[in-house]
């Protein structure tokens, strides 16, 4: 019948690219709305409506935007600009593009070498009563999910986020919610293995006795030792 087409052919997107598609887009209205610091952004079913997707999907990239910073939720009254935002700012353009799970594997660590040991190393120089309370809290959780399922993932991210904010020095956080979309890619169930990167396990405790004892060595020490463990059990799992 003519003016029927065939869209079997269009594929849905991954959630992954609609949460980086309305972040663009949240982040383009922002920018051609003019919006102040102070100023309200629209409610959330306002911005579901608009752009035709989930409450789920809104609330990922609000949370995003509060982890960068530039936006604050209060509750019962909205979500407010704290920054300026442009459509360009909001992304890191990462790529990892490797045909090889391998090589992107090794890539993002040589990343997170180098950002999390000096993570540990300022955690462990300014972390206050408080803080080691969340870091343990999470900790606590990881651990009692490794034991009952013999592995972790969503546990352990937040055990080093706990640590992130730690350091009161929020571009820590901000880096990692950047590059959080390309280590994710590559990170989830890496070679089919659940019992993957599972003898870093101990280290974490480990890690954490050094940041209590304000051990900043120490904490460099068990950060690297938790990536090597790592690294080792990609390469040994890649062969």
């Amino acid at each position: 019948m003519a003016g029927i087409r065939d869209t079997s052919i269009i594929t849905a997107l991954p959630a992954q690219d609609r949460v980086r598609q309305v972040t663009d887009a949240v982040a383009a209205y922002i920018e051609q709305a003019e919006l102040k610091v102070g100023d309200r952004l629209p409610a959330e079913r306002e911005l579901m409506s608009a752009l035709g997707v989930g409450r789920s999907t809104i609330r990922e990239v609000i949370r995003r935007f509060e982890a960068l910073g530039v936006i604050e939720t209060r509750r019962g009254s909205g979500s407010y600009l704290l920054k300026p935002v442009a459509a360009g700012t909001v992304h890191m353009s990462l790529s990892l593009n490797t045909a090889r799970q391998r090589d992107a594997l090794l890539q993002t660590l040589e990343v997170r070498r180098g950002i999390e040991a000096e993570a540990s190393v300022v955690a462990a120089r300014r972390r206050t009563a408080a803080d080691l309370a969340n870091i343990e809290e999470k900790l606590d959780e990881m651990e009692r999910v490794h034991l009952a399922k013999g592995t972790s993932g969503p546990e352990d991210l937040a055990f080093h986020l706990a640590i992130y904010d730690a350091t009161h020095n929020p571009l820590f956080r901000q880096l990692l919610e950047q590059m959080r979309e390309a280590f994710e890619r590559f990170w989830d169930h890496p070679f089919d293995r659940e019992d993957f990167a599972r003898r870093s396990f101990p280290f974490h405790r480990e890690l954490f006795d050094a940041i209590v004892d304000q051990d900043t060595a120490m904490a460099r020490e068990k950060t690297l030792r938790i990536l090597e463990v790592v690294e080792e059990d990609i390469r040994e799992m890649s062969r």
